[in-house]
């Protein structure tokens, strides 16, 4: 059937979909998402079909994203659009909700349909959904990484070793990225670090080091940087490097639910080129991971597909029942970690990117690298990297930790009792520091004045909240007087109620998916 082109200019966030009138989808034999072929002067695509009961008939609308997919196309051109057949995916998808295991044929169809954007996102909410009941086996883990990185594209750094380290993220302030990169590369190593943006964390690495300098660039631009640094600290999002798993991330947020966690931890670091790498599993009731025996499993999962792809991994379970550092935001926490280098800042975060340092300086063979480790930290070398790094791409080397602007509005929460910090919740915390404004607003957040077994007199300051717009402030201030995320005693069987449920003024609990 042929109809004339409307370019709607309007962005679905991803999907290929068209518009036509009901009575064009009855005459083609379509359903309301069901998908058509479109074929213009060769050039032939798939797009999911939506109905309007009022559009003209022999018209059909394009969103943003199908008209890149048919290049040169324009206004008032006409098109040739048939019902295209349902992709084999489809099937395996199905099989998988019903509990079957997928063959590595099965999972290639489907990541393949996700990049091409021949699946709806009901569809891929189902094999989400599935794998989230489900499970994937060894296999079937090995088989959905390996489709991820061959359906994206991938960096060579020339030889290694290409070295590089993750979190699998669930407390906030944890910059260890922001000290590791420089003190790696200082010590003469390759450590190109790709990262994410928040997602519903206060602050991720792009968001901090992008108070320092741009973050946002191409393959041959990394490229170019990491061979006059020995490192970089980008952000991933453009690099096209397992573009599935952004796609599948799109859809477990809403879902509230994380079932890709090493797929697309590794199959990221692997089209990045690294040969080495040291995953972080905070673990504790303040971070993703609970329990040290989830941790212990998780982190054997890792070591186990890092090997079956060709890497080396190390994990490292590391303390989760707080925040790391005391700053939570992203200008607040890139002063924290330049601070930390140049001999102030938190103890807790030096120690604990010195001991990931040299993780991945032991892993290539450095003799005795905590010592080394701790050599580029105190003599300045690691903030003298960092310099250079944050001066390739685009920033001011010069830079002073007072310098990096936070946000203006700020005020103090005080106790109204002396005693110890006896519990901190991680996860109040980053609902008070996003209310305040973080990540977006990057001068917002909070500063801990207070950790646990720290003492605190009676209209002590136990935070500090930073915001750019005064009602943000006054916002954030309100949340934390109801949620009260830091409890004191004066000795611990005087506090044996935390909390209640249900609470005073209910508040949902926030999901944790950051990569």
């Amino acid at each position: 059937m042929e109809l004339l082109v409307e370019l709607l200019n309007i962005t679905t966030g991803g999907n290929r979909i068209a518009l036509i009138s009901e009575a064009t989808a009855s005459h083609l034999g379509v359903h309301s998402s069901d998908r058509i072929k479109i074929t213009y002067k060769g050039q032939a695509m798939i797009a999911i079909a939506n109905l309007a009961e009022h559009y003209p008939n022999d018209r059909i609308g394009l969103f943003e994203e199908t008209e890149t997919a048919l290049s040169g196309i324009k206004n008032g051109e006409f098109v040739q659009v048939q019902l295209a057949p349902l992709p084999e995916s489809l099937f395996n998808i199905r099989s998988k909700l019903h509990g079957e295991r997928l063959r590595e044929q099965d999972i290639n169809a489907i990541v393949k349909d996700v990049v091409e954007r021949h699946l709806s996102t009901v569809e891929i909410a189902g094999f989400l959904t599935a794998l989230s009941i489900h499970g994937l086996s060894t296999g079937e883990t090995e088989a959905l990484s390996r489709a991820m990185i061959t359906t994206g594209r991938t960096i060579d750094f020339g030889a290694g070793p290409i070295l590089d380290k993750h979190s699998v993220g669930g407390i906030p302030g944890d910059k260890t990225s922001m000290m590791v990169v420089p003190i790696v590369a200082a010590a003469g190593f390759t450590i190109p670090k790709t990262s994410s943006r928040a997602i519903t964390s206060p602050a991720g690495t792009s968001d901090r080091v992008e108070t320092l300098c741009p973050v946002n660039f191409g393959i041959d631009e990394i490229k170019e940087i990491v061979k006059k640094t020995g490192g970089c600290l980008v952000w991933g999002g453009a690099l096209d490097l397992a573009p599935a798993d952004d796609l599948f991330i799109q859809v477990e947020y809403p879902l509230g639910i994380d079932p890709m966690l090493l797929p697309s931890i590794l199959s990221k670091k692997k089209a990045m080129g690294s040969t080495h790498v040291v995953i972080d599993i905070p673990t504790g009731m303040g971070a993703k991971i609970k329990t040290r025996q989830e941790a212990y499993t998780l982190a054997s999962d890792f070591v186990d597909l890092g090997r079956r792809l060709g890497l080396k991994i190390q994990c490292a379970l590391t303390f989760g029942d707080q925040p790391l550092g005391c700053s939570i935001g992203p200008a607040l926490e890139a002063q924290e970690a330049l601070n930390t280098l140049m001999g102030a800042g938190s103890p807790d975060l030096r120690e604990k990117a010195i001991s990931l340092s040299s993780m991945l300086l032991g892993m290539v063979g450095a003799e005795n690298p905590r010592a080394m480790a701790e050599e580029i930290v105190d003599s300045g070398r690691a903030a003298k990297k960092l310099r250079e790094i944050i001066e390739a791409q685009g920033g001011n080397p010069n830079i002073k930790p007072e310098e990096i602007p936070v946000g203006p509005k700020h005020a103090a929460f005080r106790s109204d009792s002396a005693g110890k910090v006896l519990w901190l919740s991680t996860d109040d915390i980053v609902r008070i520091a996003r209310v305040a404004g973080a990540p977006k607003e990057k001068g917002a957040g909070v500063v801990l004045h207070a950790k646990l077994g720290e003492s605190v007199r009676k209209g002590g300051v136990l935070f500090e909240v930073y915001a750019e717009r005064a009602s943000k402030l006054e916002a954030a201030l309100e949340l934390a007087g109801q949620l009260k995320p830091i409890a004191l005693s004066t000795k611990p069987e005087e506090r044996m109620v935390l909390d209640t449920v249900p609470e005073k003024a209910t508040h949902e609990k926030a999901f944790m998916l950051d990569r």
